[in-house]
């Protein structure tokens, strides 16, 4: 019989105990891989402002030229040069004004320089105001560069005195328009531009029954030409409003008509 020394006997269960946890603790003591470094930020440009954006006069497209309206109804358009004297313009104005009448004005550049009252005195009397050359010079003797400066010098006087470049552009010295002008009219913002089929040869000073006698030929959606600068035609209207009432035509303006 074996003799116990005071040292607990290792049983087989306490060896296999042993074998399979020792491995287990040993990997629960190996220290945990270092964490894998953080990238390095990217370096972000600073904002900058981005440029103002470009900004262009928008072109209408041309619509051409209009002398005479399709609309069929009982109306015409009196369609005047602007220019000369501006007492005489304001009693033609006034004279059309009293009896209902709005027509067109076509002003001329130098005209609304050397006269700074005219341009509102045409649209305070219920008028409409357009553009008709700065200096009334022959366009279809000009480059298109001299064209485009005519244009333009009448529209930025418009602008100026209304606060818009006005409703039609009309060539000078032409009653109508060259396929470049209307392309020129078009690019300074007037798309389209207005001719007229009835001339009353006013600025010809043929006397009143002279110019009503003109006008006479008028019909539905004609487009009159006359001028503000000539003793005759201020004298011609009350009988040229009279006739065109006798007719049943209302003068309006251009606008009103091609609308």
């Amino acid at each position: 019989m074996r003799v116990n020394d005071g040292v607990a006997p290792v049983t087989r269960r306490a060896l296999l105990w042993s074998v399979a946890v020792l491995p287990l603790a040993a990997a629960c003591s190996t220290p945990a891989p270092a964490p894998a470094p953080a990238p390095a930020p990217v370096a972000v440009p600073a904002p900058t402002t981005p440029p103002p954006p470009v900004t262009t006069r928008p072109v209408a497209p041309p619509t051409g030229e209009v002398a005479r309206a399709s609309t069929g109804r009982p109306e015409i358009a009196l369609t005047f040069h602007g220019a000369g004297d501006e007492e005489l313009a304001r009693a033609v104005l006034t004279a059309l004004h009293d009896r209902g009448a709005a027509v067109t004005v076509l002003a001329v550049g130098t005209w609304l320089r050397q006269s700074p009252d005219a341009a509102k005195m045409v649209t305070g009397l219920g008028h409409e105001l357009g553009n008709h050359t700065y200096s009334h010079g022959d366009v279809d003797s000009m480059g298109a560069a001299s064209v485009r400066t005519e244009i333009e010098r009448c529209r930025d006087l418009i602008s100026a005195a209304i606060g818009s470049p006005g409703a039609f552009f009309r060539p000078s010295q032409a009653q109508h328009a060259t396929p470049e002008v209307i392309r020129l009219a078009a690019a300074a913002g007037y798309p389209t531009v207005l001719s007229y089929d009835v001339d009353s040869k006013d600025f010809t000073d043929p006397g009143a029954l002279a110019i009503r006698r003109n006008v006479a030929s008028a019909r539905p959606g004609s487009v009159v030409s006359m001028h503000l600068g000539h003793p005759g035609t201020l004298t011609a209207i009350p009988g040229l409003l009279d006739d065109l009432a006798g007719r049943g035509l209302t003068p309006v303006t251009a606008t009103r008509l091609f609308s």
